[in-house]
């Protein structure tokens, strides 16, 4: 129980610790900082090394196929959404309907794969 604490005080803390960095790095005017530090996949990394861990390479293998089918289906249109609406409506708007439509589209895509046990879902 106290390592699965620290594990997720772990997660918790890498994650906080980018937010801020990308932030800072933003207000500052470092935009090529920002965007590479958002580039990181720092939840990733971290979920798939406490993953391969405990389960093993294969559940780590099976993790990685299905968030990259899930990026294609519903990341990459919420990142469209947002670079093409935040300069006509403004950025919260833009975020708003971005995210508006990645969880429709993330609906849907794990939807189809529990509907066809896709990725090793049972």
């Amino acid at each position: 129980m106290w390592l699965q604490l620290k594990s997720y005080l772990l997660y918790f803390l890498t994650g906080g610790i980018f937010t801020v960095l990308i932030v800072a790095l933003e207000e500052n005017g470092s935009r090529l900082l920002s965007g590479f530090a958002t580039l990181v996949p720092v939840f990733t990394l971290v979920s798939y090394i406490f993953i391969g861990e405990s389960r093993g390479g294969g559940a780590v293998g099976q993790h990685a196929w299905f968030v990259l089918a899930g990026t294609i289906v519903s990341w990459v249109p919420y990142m469209i959404l947002v670079a093409y609406l935040a300069p006509r409506i403004g950025s919260r708007f833009a975020i708003g309907a971005g995210m508006a439509g990645f969880f429709i589209l993330a609906a849907i895509y794990l939807l189809l794969v529990f509907h066809y046990h896709l990725f090793g879902e049972a």
